[in-house]
C-alpha cells in the first residue's frame, strides 16, 4: 500500500470512529440505541448510563485501533491495511450498541414503561397535499461534472495511449490494461451516469418517504421533518457531485496512462462530500431531532396531545437495524439508530431498491472488463 493509500485509510477509520461516537447524540431522544421509549423516560438513569458507557467503550477501544493503524502506517507505509481497521472500529461500535440496547430493553420490560399510556400513530396530511419541493438545483453540479467528463473524454481521446489502465492493484500499480476504444475511454462517463441516476433516484424516493411524527407534538415534528428532508437531500446531492468529481479525477489518470494510482487527490472530493453530509447530520439530528422548534409551533409541542408514540420495537429485528412490517405500505422508513433511511423488508416493493443497486454493481463489473 502506498503512503497516500495509507493516509486515506487512516482518515476513513478516524471518520468512522467519530461518527460512531457521535451516533447517540444524532438519534432522537425517544429512541436511545433504537429502543422506543415514552417521553417521560428519556432521562431514565439506564439511558444516561448506557450512553456514557457506549462512548467510553467506542472512544477507548476504537481509539486504540485507530492509533495502532496510525503507528503501523508511520512505521511501514507500504503494509497493506485494506479496510480491516475500519471494519474493526465498526465491530467495536456494534458491540457497544448491542450491549446498551439490551440493557435499556431489560429495564424497559422490567419497569413496564408503557403501562397506562395512550399510544398512537399520527400523520400530517399536509406533507402530501403541500409537500416540500425537491431541491433539484442541488443536482445541477453533478450534471455539470458529468457533462465536463464527457467533453474531456472526447477532447482527449485522440491523444490517449493505445493501452488504458483498467484496474489498479493494492500497491497502486496497474494490473490490467485494455485497448483504447470509445467504450474503454468513456467508461468513466458511463460510471458517472449510472452513479448519478442511482443516487438521485434513491434521494428522491427517500425524500417522499413516510414521516415518523411524534404524537406528543405532531405539528412541531412535522415542521422539523420538512426542514430535515430538504437539508439532507441537498447534502446527498452534493455528495453525488463530489463522487462524480472523484470519477473524473480518476479518469484523468487513466487517460494519461499513469502506471500508479494517486488516491489522495482522487478521493478528496468524495471525502469532502461525506464531511458535508456528516455536518448536516450533526446539525439536524435524525429526522430533525436536533433542530429548534420552529416559530409558531412551540405551543403545540409544549402543550402536548396526551398520547405517546406506539411501542413498535417488535417490527425492528437484528438489533433494531432491520425493519419488517407487512402492514406498513412504506418502502423507506427513518432509521432507529443513525442518520437516514432504511427499507421496509416486509414490503415486497422494497426489493426494487436492492434490484437497482445490484444492477448497478453488475453494470460496473461489465464496464470494467
Amino acid at each position: 500500500m502506498t503512503t497516500g493509500a495509507a493516509v486515506v485509510q487512516v482518515v476513513i477509520s478516524s471518520v468512522v470512529l467519530l461518527t460512531a461516537w457521535l451516533m447517540p447524540s444524532l438519534t432522537g431522544p425517544t429512541l436511545p440505541f433504537g429502543v422506543r421509549t415514552p417521553p417521560d423516560r428519556v432521562d431514565a438513569p439506564v439511558v444516561a448510563e448506557q450512553r456514557r458507557a457506549y462512548r467510553w467503550w467506542v472512544g477507548g477501544a476504537g481509539g486504540v485501533l485507530v492509533g495502532a493503524e496510525v503507528l503501523l502506517a508511520l512505521a511501514s507505509p507500504r503494509t497493506p491495511l485494506s479496510a480491516l481497521a475500519s471494519l474493526a472500529v465498526l465491530a467495536v461500535a456494534g458491540a457497544g450498541y448491542l450491549r446498551a440496547r439490551r440493557a435499556i430493553q431489560a429495564v424497559k420490560r422490567r419497569e413496564d414503561w408503557y403501562a397506562g399510556l395512550r399510544q398512537a400513530v399520527v400523520a400530517d396530511t399536509s406533507l402530501r397535499t403541500r409537500p416540500e419541493r425537491f431541491p433539484w438545483p442541488w443536482a445541477v453540479p453533478s450534471v455539470a461534472v458529468l457533462a465536463a467528463t464527457a467533453v474531456a473524454a472526447a477532447v482527449r481521446y485522440p491523444s490517449m495511449p493505445d493501452q488504458l489502465p483498467m484496474h489498479y492493484g493494492d500497491g497502486g500499480a496497474v494490473d490490467r490494461y485494455a485497448a483504447k476504444s470509445v467504450g474503454t475511454a468513456f467508461t468513466p462517463v458511463f460510471v458517472q451516469l449510472a452513479l448519478t441516476a442511482l443516487l438521485v433516484l434513491v434521494t428522491w424516493q427517500v425524500f417522499r418517504s413516510r414521516a415518523d411524527l411524534d404524537p406528543a407534538g405532531p405539528a412541531a415534528s412535522a415542521a422539523r421533518h420538512r426542514r430535515y428532508i430538504v437539508r439532507l437531500a441537498a447534502a446527498l446531492l452534493v455528495l453525488t457531485a463530489c463522487a462524480d468529481l472523484t470519477v473524473l479525477l480518476a479518469a484523468w489518470q487513466v487517460w494519461d496512462g499513469d502506471r500508479t494510482f494517486a488516491p489522495l487527490p482522487v478521493l478528496a472530493p468524495t471525502g469532502a462530500g461525506l464531511v458535508a453530509v456528516l455536518a448536516v447530520a450533526i446539525r439536524t439530528g435524525q429526522n430533525g431531532s436536533r433542530l429548534p422548534v420552529p416559530e409558531g409551533e412551540q405551543d403545540a409541542e409544549d402543550t402536548g396531545t396526551g398520547v405517546v408514540h406506539r411501542d413498535d420495537d417488535r417490527y425492528w429485528r437484528c438489533g433494531g437495524l432491520v425493519y419488517v412490517n407487512r402492514q406498513d405500505p412504506a418502502v423507506f422508513v427513518a432509521k432507529r439508530f443513525g442518520i437516514g433511511w432504511t427499507v421496509n423488508f416486509g414490503n415486497p416493493r422494497s426489493l426494487l431498491p436492492f434490484g437497482v443497486f445490484i444492477g448497478f454493481i453488475l453494470v460496473m463489473q461489465l464496464i470494467g472488463r
